[in-house]
């Protein structure tokens, strides 16, 4: 018995191009044609995954690229962020999380290429979609618009990046890894609101693009007009149907969501790996050559990054790497295993286009034919709820509703979407630390409400917020008196009209309403009955931002802040307050005095007590952990905490709201993969908060003593917080005996090399099989970490546990000659539940 995963030969040949090419600087010519990107002369069929180099740690870069090498790509996608790297106008930073050259060249290292999105919108939940905020006070700017002083500064930032490029080497023709480039990103999305003047941004930018002569193509994604020589990509859930504008460009797929981003308040994405190999499939089969998820690595919106509005601090994005780095099962392994089926088909794929068959009602094949004899097919059934039988070729095969079979010699099918033998998670054991530490370990700075410094400024006005703060804080006191004469009525309505994000209300210092909107509409108005005193009373608003709008037609210009402030007495006589004197005050008294920098820990300011004060608002929280053992990466548990951010050793560990619950409704239990989907089908955690687990890199924390220093905004308990890392994971198989063989399996012009499926269990590197705690061959029951013994059953646990344990990967062959036959006559399913742990 085999039990150890052979080297996928597919794998290995998938990457020798790359590795060949690019770790030995050689000068690498790419053009296109009508079929697919031509690289030195050859048609390429290419599988990309986006992972953006700032939502990680260069610690973990080399991973999350060999992670996405075994996963079978050959492409890394990442978008570039000019206000990272352009903070203030002319001054450049390209250091840390945000060294792009570094990033490009860890690819080139593992031997993939790469496709580098300039922009410079990067929309992507990013703050601002990218764009640094000092471009929004240049006078006389508008945005992506034939505006003179845009377009100079675009493309002043796009040449920088190109001349960087350049000058290290890495376009493909100077022996680097970049095959591709963007300009602009989705634009046809919001042309419309810019009419003519959007139409000849459109040709500026391409022609700008073509200027800067990156040797590469250049391409636009979900843009229909893209002016020659420029491709137009497609962008979506689904791209089969896509034909580009030009015959002479080829199906390219920029964006196949691998799942959607959190926000603050809603329920959890979920894509199913089913629905998402079947979009895949069914785009190579329909003549698609060059794919990309998005996102293959989601990652952490660190710091304040996160667009907005009210955009999560996880952009884990239910990808096939989760935002921790750790490999999501069976998502990973089912594509791993359609990247070698595809892989396998590229050689007919490239030679032709495809030839339709009508197979039945939404039931059809396409062939492509490498020879008159020799071809490759893919079989799909794009019923939503009909499984069915076809005839192809003389052969009887069965398609699953919403499945696509792939035939690499139009006979023998090694691999079908809806068939899922990958492995699965089950769930990650982890350790909790909790920071419940000795009674002098907590200390604490708490804020008055109102203005606190000699740096505020007053206006007979509502001020908008982000031209008042510049982004420099999401934090605005908006302030004013109320003077209540003798005989007034002291019990008022406050009416307060927002446009967003949020805001706490504080009336004599008081906490009197808290309002906010959401990730759709961050617009809110709150309505409170307040109870005054006679004579002079204070107004207290502190508005906050959660982020800044990364998307939609001007959005540029969007505001937030309170812009409405009215007082309504008991017989509806209205007192509006906006034209009022108000007094402004950017940001929180504690970012002043920088409680969040490391060097201020010792500081007298902070309050040391028996135990800390909770459930306050507007609250500085400080304390000193040991981090869990281990080199993996942690997780703040703020389950406790109600809405604010967080910092580790003075690192920005991002924006926090658990308080913030989605609705009760619309998640469902079971998750039907069939039919076209969307970012609302398949919800999950209704009812609870988007994000309770915080990332902290490893790289952040040290061996010994810990800071950690959080801003509660709303109130909450910070004894409860607790820090995690994972220590190992429940992994399960489930395969039956008419499964198919594995792809890697497949050898070109043989066949299989076995005949007989494999349940295969793989642990995260640097972990072992440590324990098997089911295994059964016949007809066990229940689902993965709830497997019972059917009324079939051989007991072959001690063979998988010989083979197995210790082992940080096996495989076993479902076979009745290799685990014996304990009821003839029946179809029999191998079902393993293990351990893995270092």
């Amino acid at each position: 018995m085999d039990m150890k995963t052979p080297l996928s030969l597919a794998l290995v040949f998938v990457s020798v191009f790359a590795v060949y090419c690019f770790n030995h600087a050689l000068s690498t010519t790419v053009t296109y044609d009508h079929r697919a990107l031509v690289i030195d002369g050859k048609r390429r069929v290419l599988q990309s995954g986006s992972i953006h180099y700032p939502r990680s740690t260069p610690e973990v870069w080399p991973e999350l690229i060999w992670k996405s090498k075994e996963g079978g790509l050959d492409v890394i996608e990442t978008y570039v962020f000019w206000n990272y790297h352009e903070p203030v106008r002319g001054e450049y930073y390209f250091e840390g999380r945000f060294d792009l050259v570094k990033f490009v060249r860890t690819v080139q290292e593992a031997g993939l290429m790469v496709h580098l999105r300039i922009g410079p919108y990067a929309c992507a939940e990013w703050n601002y979609g990218g764009f640094p905020l000092w471009l929004h006070f240049i006078p006389g700017i508008q945005f992506r618009t034939t505006n003179d002083l845009f377009k100079k500064e675009m493309l002043r930032f796009l040449a920088k990046i190109v001349g960087l490029m350049k000058e290290e080497k890495l376009f493909a023709s100077q022996g680097g890894p970049i095959i591709l480039a963007q300009v602009e990103n989705e634009y046809e999305l919001v042309e419309w609101a810019y009419g003519v003047a959007g139409e000849l941004y459109i040709n500026w930018a391409a022609e700008a693009a073509i200027s800067l002569n990156t040797t590469v193509p250049w391409v636009m994604c979900r843009q229909e007009d893209a002016p020659d020589p420029i491709i137009n990509t497609c962008n979506g859930f689904y791209c089969d149907q896509f034909t580009p504008n030009s015959p002479s460009k080829p199906k390219m797929w920029t964006e196949n969501y691998s799942g959607w981003f959190k926000s603050f308040g809603y329920p959890i994405p979920h894509r199913p790996v089913e629905d998402l190999a079947f979009a895949v499939a069914r785009f190579f089969e329909m003549g698609g050559t060059f794919h990309n998820y998005y996102m293959y690595f989601g990652g952490t919106n660190f710091g304040r990054t996160a667009g907005g509005p009210l955009v999560a601090t996880s952009y884990d994005y239910d990808a096939p790497i989760d935002e921790y780095g750790f490999i999501r099962q069976p998502k990973w392994g089912h594509l791993r295993d359609l990247h070698l089926a595809i892989k396998h088909c590229e050689e007919y794929l490239i030679r032709s286009d495809p030839t339709h068959q009508q197979l039945g009602h939404n039931l059809e094949a396409h062939i492509y034919y490498k020879s008159s004899i020799k071809c490759a097919a893919f079989l799909a059934n794009y019923d939503s709820e009909l499984d069915a039988n076809v005839t192809f070729n003389g052969n009887l095969y069965f398609l699953p509703a919403w499945s696509v079979s792939i035939l690499p010699d139009c006979k023998n099918v090694i691999f079908n979407t809806a068939k899922v033998v990958s492995q699965r998670i089950l769930a990650h054991t982890t350790t909790a630390n909790k920071l419940i530490l000795s009674a002098t370990s907590w200390s604490w700075y708490v804020e008055k409400p109102g203005v606190w410094g000699n740096n505020s400024f007053t206006e007979s006005r509502l001020l908008e917020q982000i031209n008042t703060t510049k982004d420099t804080s999401d934090y605005l006191w908006y302030t004013t008196s109320i003077n209540i004469m003798p005989g007034q009525s002291k019990e008022v309505f406050l009416l307060i009209e927002s446009l967003g994000h949020a805001a706490l209300i504080f009336v004599n210092k008081r906490l009197v309403a808290f309002g906010y909107g959401n990730h759709d509409d961050a617009s809110f108005s709150i309505n409170e009955k307040i109870s005054l005193v006679e004579g002079n009373n204070t107004l207290d608003v502190l508005s906050m931002m959660v982020g800044l709008q990364n998307f939609g037609p001007w959005f540029d210009v969007q505001g937030a802040g309170i812009f409405s402030v009215v007082l309504i007495d008991p017989w509806n006589n209205k007192y509006d307050v906006s034209a009022e004197e108000w007094t402004y005050q950017v940001g929180l008294e504690g970012e002043y005095l920088g409680l969040d920098k490391v060097i201020h820990a010792n500081s007298s300011l902070w309050i040391k007590g028996s135990v800390p004060p909770i459930n306050r608002t507007l609250i500085w929280y400080k304390v000193s952990f040991l981090a869990p053992q281990g080199n993996g990466p942690l997780a703040l548990n703020l389950t406790s905490m109600g809405k604010g951010q967080a910092w580790v050793n003075g690192q920005s560990i991002g924006r926090y709201w658990p308080a913030y619950l989605s609705p009760s409704e619309g998640c469902t239990e079971n998750c039907d993969y069939r039919g076209e989907y969307d970012s609302t089908k398949c919800q999950k955690n209704c009812g609870q908060p988007a994000q309770t687990l915080y990332h902290v890199p490893r790289s952040w924390v040290h061996p010994v003593q810990n800071l950690l220093v959080l801003h509660e905004e709303l109130g909450g308990d910070p004894t409860k917080i607790s820090v995690l890392t994972r220590t190992g994971q429940e992994i399960c198989s489930f395969v039956s005996e008419d499964d198919p063989q594995p792809a890697d399996f497949w050898i070109p012009n043989m066949g299989f090399r076995s005949r007989s499926p494999q349940a295969r269990l793989t642990c995260e590197q640097g972990w072992h099989i440590t324990s098997i705690n089911f295994a059964s061959f016949g007809s066990p029951q229940g689902n993965c970490g709830a497997f019972s013994v059917g009324t079939c059953h051989a007991n072959i646990l001690s063979m998988i546990q010989k083979a197995c344990i210790g082992e940080e990967q096996c495989s076993v062959p479902v076979s009745t000659a290799n685990l014996g036959d304990p009821c003839p006559g029946v179809l029999k399913t191998l079902a393993i539940e293990a351990i893995c742990g270092d």
